[in-house]
């Protein structure tokens, strides 16, 4: 009976796994760019709310693709570098829109996302060259807070003193400071394996 069950649960991890492989988990965050964009670029009374919504799920899929890639040792070089992007697309559709609704200051948006495409090239060039850069925990937090900063800026509410707008901010400039540290990080990653190479 133990070695039924045992059988069963291995099979229905099998099933899962196939159905819902983490690179498949990650391509969703692709397809979800486009409808932010729209969501951000159309009025509507609660295209607001259904954009947080969004980076919400996004975020949620980035945690959860992690998650199984380890769980059922799916890692993979491609999911290495299709992860990072995808998160990169959601954010540059979030920020491009909150620039135009001068929201965030152009600036600020320019220096974020500078320094994605920059590590982006790094990791282009490192998987031309056999490496993979791998991502840091520096990276990963902020990520995190660059999620949390554009929920509560899209959201924009204001509850007695809780301004959503102004933590959005302060969690933003939070999220730019670990970006160009993370930034610094990946550099140091890639010329300590072309020096290596």
């Amino acid at each position: 009976m133990t070695q039924r069950v045992k059988f069963q649960d291995s099979e229905a991890v099998r099933t899962a796994s196939a159905l819902f492989t983490p690179n498949r988990i990650t391509l969703l965050r692709f397809l979800l760019a486009p409808i932010l964009v729209t969501l951000l670029l159309t009025p509507g009374l609660y295209h607001g709310p259904l954009a947080a919504l969004v980076i919400a799920v996004a975020s949620l899929t980035d945690w959860l693709d992690g998650h199984l890639a380890r769980r059922w040792s799916a890692e993979s070089n491609l999911g290495r570098l299709l992860d990072p992007i995808a998160d990169k697309l959601i954010l540059v559709s979030a920020l491009v829109p909150l620039v135009a609704d001068y929201v965030v200051p152009a600036w600020m948006a320019v220096l974020l996302i500078g320094r994605e495409v920059a590590v982006t090239g790094l990791r282009g060039v490192g998987a031309r060259r056999g490496f993979v850069i791998r991502s840091s925990p520096v990276g990963k937090y902020k990520t995190a807070l660059q999620m949390v900063a554009l929920i509560l800026l899209i959201l924009d509410l204001r509850w007695g003193i809780v301004n959503f707008h102004f933590l959005g901010m302060m969690t933003l400039w939070a999220a730019l400071v670990l970006s160009l540290a993370s930034g610094l990080i990946y550099f140091r990653q890639f010329w300590r394996q072309v020096n290596l190479g």
